[in-house]
């Protein structure tokens, strides 16, 4: 008997009911446009699923294990040529892995994807798979940017069986698929970009991925609110997302990593655009600081953490007279709602008022600090400016304000205090609990405070 072809069927996403066909209304919860196209399990691969549940049929293909028999041996991983592409995927790219790579439109995306695979291709079979631009924009994108053009293997198509055929027969090590809102599959009706079209595209690759053990890189488009565009499922089903971040007048890139299944997360790789393409930047803590040739008001240095990486980055605020009403609370790089609450802590615990201040803060570079280790820069830097009583060139600040004044702790920081004394700073102001307890370098002095009036009054 000739295969069954697949049924399509439309699954409600708020109460999981299915229809055989689309209607605005969901027929069982009442959600509106609710209903999503996708594939029907065939009868045999429900039954087999019901025997082997039953304990019938396949019963004997898995078995319980003990988690000490599970072999713990790394996975094998390559090396991408890029070494700060290596250090955002953990130590390189694991086999078999898939990897979704997301950012604004002309960030870099493909031109970084098109370097990585240019390197592997001079050693292992690598295919990239065009569905926007056509075969003569890879190619000329590639000689300008000087890279080998012989041994990098090009497939414009955006079909996923085609495209899973193709991979099938060449067997690459490496697969780039630009983009993934482009793919479409031919069981389902809706046009490339839908949400099921998506979903279920993804879905095969994936699986191609882990069968053959194929490194795959995804290509993901992103909304105006910049998360990836598409389910929400899509960036549970892949190993690895990465987030290209920067300013679009800026030559300055940021590759975030916000889930990483074979390495830590949060992992920044900073690179500068040029005209020969995407170069690493070994030291990124270096264009991020303005250095300023005389002191400035409103201005401090504090360290981040991004991953493994200490940085130091400058925090600027600016103070000014509000002329309305709502005196407006404006940050770039940081939370909002974070300033407001320090400003609160401010006016309480040291007892200077900015209720009738605009208050701006800004991270220098474009780059976003996450961790609360900015709290104390922060403060510092608005009173620098509410003074107008510019701070030490040489100084360096971090630590977390708590809303009854005291100055937390923040994790490593004698490491964040090495760094500082690396790029040149002879002054830092720390909580007490993170003075280091063996030897500064020569020159150094640190200022350990628990209270936040305690930390005003040393500057």
């Amino acid at each position: 008997m000739p295969p069954k072809t697949a049924r399509t069927v439309y699954v409600c996403d708020a109460c999981g009911a299915v229809s055989p066909k689309w209607a605005g209304q969901c027929g069982e919860c009442g959600a509106w446009n609710s209903l999503q196209e996708t594939v029907a399990a065939p009868p045999a691969a429900t039954a087999a699923r019901g025997g082997r549940l039953a304990g019938y049929a396949g019963a004997s293909e898995t078995r319980v294990q003990n988690l000490a028999e599970v072999g713990t041996d790394e996975a094998a991983r390559l090396a991408t040529g890029i070494q700060e592409l290596d250090r955002v995927l953990g130590g390189g790219l694991t086999v078999g892995s898939v990897v979704l790579i997301g950012g604004d439109p002309g960030i870099g995306k493909s031109t970084l994807l098109l370097q990585t695979l240019a390197h592997l291709a001079a050693q292992h079979r690598a295919l990239y798979v065009t569905g926007e631009e056509s075969p003569q924009q890879v190619s000329l994108r590639a000689q300008r940017l000087g890279l080998p053009r012989e041994p990098l293997r090009l497939l414009p198509e955006t079909c996923i069986e085609r495209v899973l055929a193709v991979a099938a027969a060449e067997q690459p090590r490496v697969m780039v698929i630009d983009s993934i809102q482009t793919a479409y599959t031919e069981l389902l009706q809706s046009a490339p970009g839908a949400v099921a079209q998506v979903r279920e595209s993804a879905a095969q690759l994936v699986r191609f991925a882990k069968r053959s053990g194929t490194a795959l890189f995804l290509v993901g488009h992103v909304t105006k609110e910049g998360t990836l565009a598409g389910p929400r499922v899509l960036e549970h089903m892949v190993d690895t997302v990465l987030y290209f971040e920067g300013d679009s007048g800026s030559r300055f890139r940021a590759l975030r990593a916000v889930k990483n299944r074979f390495g830590p997360v949060n992992e920044l790789g900073v690179f500068a655009m040029t005209e020969t393409g995407l170069k690493e930047v070994t030291n990124p803590s270096a264009i991020f600081l303005s250095r300023h040739p005389e002191p400035v008001a409103g201005s401090v240095v504090m360290v981040t953490r991004e991953g493994t990486r200490p940085l130091l980055v400058e925090v600027q605020a600016l103070v000014d007279d509000c002329h309305g009403g709502n005196p407006r609370r404006v940050t770039l790089g940081l939370e909002q709602n974070r300033l407001a609450m320090l400003l609160a802590v401010l006016h309480r615990h040291a007892g200077i008022a900015m209720f009738d201040q605009d208050v701006y803060v800004n991270v220098v570079g474009g780059v976003r600090v996450q961790e609360t280790a900015s709290d104390l820069a922060v403060l510092m830097a608005a009173l620098s400016s509410f003074r107008d009583r510019p701070l030490p060139n040489d100084l360096i600040v971090f630590g977390e304000v708590g809303l009854a004044g005291e100055i937390r702790p923040v994790p490593n920081g004698e490491e964040r205090l090495r760094e500082a004394a690396k790029h040149g700073f002879r002054r830092a102001i720390v909580p007490k609990a993170n003075v280091p307890r063996g030897r500064l370098p020569e020159g150094f002095s640190v200022q350990a405070v628990e209270r936040l009036a305690e930390a005003l009054a040393e500057v």
